[in-house]
Formats: C-alpha cells, sequence, structure tokens
C-alpha cells in the first residue's frame, strides 16, 4: 500500500511502514512541507494512489461531502506519546491493511479498528 501522512503525525511512521513494506511519504517530504494545502495533499494521493493518514477532522469532512481522498485512514487516538502510537499501529496492521483493502475509509482508535465504507 501506498500512505501520505499528514503533518500531524510523526515522521518517523514511514519508517514504521517501510518495515511492513509499504510506500510512505510524509508532509515533511513534500516540496511544501507541512504547508501543504489539504486540497494539494488529496491530488497527491489521487495522482500517486497513495491512502491520507491523517488526525485531521477536516479530511472526514471531505470525504463524507466529495469521497476525497479516495482513501483516507484517520487516527482517532487522541494525545498519545510516538512510541504508543507505534505500538498501536503495529498491533494493528494486518487488520488496518485488510481493512483497507476493501473500503475507503478507516479508523484506529486506542482500542479499535472501525471500517467507515
Amino acid at each position: 500500500m501506498r500512505f501520505l501522512i499528514d503533518a500531524q503525525l510523526p515522521r518517523r511512521m514511514t519508517r514504521w511502514l517501510h518495515e511492513h513494506g509499504h510506500d510512505a511519504l510524509h508532509t515533511l517530504d513534500l516540496p511544501d512541507r507541512n504547508r501543504t494545502t489539504d486540497t494539494r495533499i488529496i491530488e497527491i494521493a489521487r495522482e500517486d494512489n497513495r491512502i491520507v493518514v491523517t488526525k485531521d477532522a477536516d479530511f472526514v469532512d471531505s470525504f463524507i461531502l466529495m469521497h476525497q481522498p479516495e482513501k483516507l485512514l484517520l487516527v482517532t487516538t487522541g494525545n498519545i506519546t510516538n512510541g504508543e502510537l507505534e505500538q498501536i499501529l503495529r498491533a494493528n496492521l494486518p487488520t488496518i491493511q485488510a481493512a483497507l483493502e476493501q473500503a475507503n475509509f478507516v479508523e484506529v482508535s486506542r482500542t479499535s479498528v472501525i471500517v467507515h465504507g
């Protein structure tokens, strides 16, 4: 899978995903870095067939209203350490992958993976 990780999430998330065989970019890897607009993130995701990974509810609104981005992984863990986030993602990565193969909007919280559609 190909991911585009938004600014609120740690850049090292790209490394975690690479370790599991995925292609991942962080907004810090883009020309405008963390100043990249949501619109541009959606365009890049569409052009490169990437799943947007974010904590930003604006992407949820955009997905619901316009089905943009085409695929969305929403992280709703609240404020936790990067280490705690990594543990949650590593523990749930197979479930997240399977959900994203079947659905376009998946949410991961501290306790579950939720498939929205």
